[in-house]
């Protein structure tokens, strides 16, 4: 099978080809815009008071239970009869939705990230998104 084509690198006036969107010489642009959207999402898109609580001893606590509980396997594809290593912890009722329920453990299920991800979407349709809605 035959390799993508090669085609000119993001930086501007950069005349080095590539596969990806950056060259070897700037593949540092790569992990440097991710680190600025995550801080971006941090610090204005992202509630205070829920960051903390994902950074919290507690949360990591119980976090790692329901992982052991789970034994480390996305629990939606377990339903479907697959076996595939869980990566996220997920609130079954959103934070933002019912705060009481954060540290439940009955509240929380281990999710791989393609359902993690098909969970949150649905989150989202049914809450609304942001800050200026419920979710």
């Amino acid at each position: 099978m035959p390799n993508r084509p090669l085609k000119p690198c993001s930086v501007p006036s950069c005349p080095n080809l590539t596969q990806g969107r950056y060259c070897e010489q700037h593949k540092h642009k790569e992990q440097q815009s991710k680190a600025e959207r995550h801080r971006y999402y941090d610090e204005h898109l992202r509630d205070q008071t829920t960051r903390d609580f994902y950074h919290s001893k507690e949360w990591q606590r119980v976090r790692r239970a329901a992982l052991v509980r789970d034994h480390y396997l996305c629990q939606h594809c377990l339903a479907k009869k697959r076996i595939t290593p869980a990566d996220v912890v997920d609130h079954i009722a959103p934070v933002r939705i019912d705060w009481s329920l954060r540290l439940s453990l009955d509240n929380l299920q281990s999710l791989c990230n393609p359902c993690h991800n098909k969970k949150t979407a649905e989150d989202k349709k049914k809450y609304g998104e942001g800050r200026v809605k419920n979710f």
